[in-house]
């Protein structure tokens, strides 16, 4: 059971953890009942005799938690909770379709990695074919195969690559 508020006002939090303690938080809070969320990136790191596929937070000092505004103060009591994340001096709030984005996204590549992102006008576009068939975006840098995909309210990309034959222009906004 969550702590205080109803599920109705419950929206997508950034907690900012100590260094390397995002799994101990992640797994202090859902403990505890909550909703969190800490995105793992696959990743394949090279030992001395072999080559291992780790899973290491893809937002280092991040968990994500479903909470209501009066529930701030409660999280910050648990170990390894530094702070929220804060956005025009707000606690920043993360929409649940891009918490979906960046499962879908983890989900489907492997060695992720981000790119701090400047905001800025760019085209919209429509995924034609792969997993991402449907889904509309904006499409920040097309080079070779490479296409950066901005998820706005957090300041990153999610860099993967997918073949600039599977998108087309889309004539809707979508973010």
């Amino acid at each position: 059971m969550q702590l205080g508020g109803s599920m109705e006002e419950q929206q997508w939090h950034v907690i900012y953890s100590k260094p390397r303690h995002e799994k101990k938080v992640h797994a202090a809070l859902f403990e505890a009942g909550f909703v969190v969320y800490c995105p793992l990136n696959k990743t394949r790191r090279k030992w001395s005799d072999r080559y291992k596929v780790v899973e290491e937070p893809l937002f280092r000092s991040y968990v994500f938690i479903k909470i209501n505004g009066n529930q701030l103060y409660d999280i910050l009591k648990f170990d390894g909770v530094v702070r929220f994340l804060y956005w025009n001096r707000k606690p920043a709030i993360v929409r649940e379709e891009e918490i979906e984005l960046i499962k879908r996204f983890l989900g489907k590549h492997e060695s992720v990695r981000l790119e701090s992102a400047e905001f800025q006008v760019n085209q919209h576009v429509t995924f034609t074919a792969s997993n991402f068939m449907g889904q509309q975006g904006k499409v920040l840098e097309v080079r070779n195969k490479e296409v950066k995909v901005l998820i706005e309210s957090m300041g990153y990309y999610l860099v993967a690559t997918v073949d600039k034959a599977k998108l087309e222009p889309s004539r809707a906004k979508s973010i």
